[in-house]
């Protein structure tokens, strides 16, 4: 059993790169998908976001996953709030997931915030995707995200050199699919030549 981060900048191409290496035949577990778990409807981690935030975050009785984006990214404080909050419901149900390993198995945790939560030490190993600056805006871009907010999110985040310290291996992910799922297959048969 192996359990590897995958980490890179917003935009750099971390989930297409998860995706693949679910098909190559790891177990990929999204740390977004976890907290969007820890906090749902019904939940404690709901309640306590409710309590700190107010119910203009509130749409349809759920959390308006972009109005408290909106939030958080522009006040520091706010976000520390928020993560203090979701990361450890988080962490729980990681280790759930983690459990239900099979021995034989590699597990990939996309998880954008690796560097800044000092997690790195956690994992066997930690993979970076990385791309060009203007790159990762462009594909934002084309998202529908607005520059200003591109800025913001980039800003929070660590930078491809913090990123690129804690890696054992760093994708880069500056052309194509077919480029990017090559380097993918490449890696992926390197871990599976080291697993053994």
């Amino acid at each position: 059993m192996r359990i590897i981060a995958l980490t890179g900048g917003i935009g750099a191409g971390k989930s297409l790169v998860a995706q693949y290496f679910s098909e190559l035949g790891a177990r990929v577990v999204d740390a977004d998908q976890l907290s969007r778990v820890a906090i749902e409807r019904g939940s404690e981690g709901f309640d306590e976001v409710l309590l700190r935030f107010g119910e203009s975050i509130l749409r349809d009785g759920d959390i308006d996953r972009k109005a408290l984006a909106e939030i958080v990214f522009a006040d520091p404080s706010a976000r520390a709030d928020l993560e203090a909050i979701i990361h450890p419901r988080v962490r729980e149900l990681f280790n759930d997931v983690v459990a239900d390993l099979a021995p034989d198995e590699t597990l990939i945790y996309e998880i954008p915030l690796l560097v800044e939560s000092k997690a790195a030490a956690n994992f066997d190993l930690v993979i970076t995707v990385e791309a060009d600056l203007e790159i990762r805006k462009e594909r934002l871009r084309k998202r529908g995200m607005f520059i200003s907010e591109i800025e913001r999110r980039i800003a929070a985040q660590a930078s491809r050199e913090e990123r690129e310290a804690q890696a054992d291996h760093v994708i880069t992910n500056d052309g194509d699919e077919d480029a990017l799922l090559r380097s993918v297959e490449n890696l992926w048969e390197d871990l599976l030549g080291q697993a053994k």
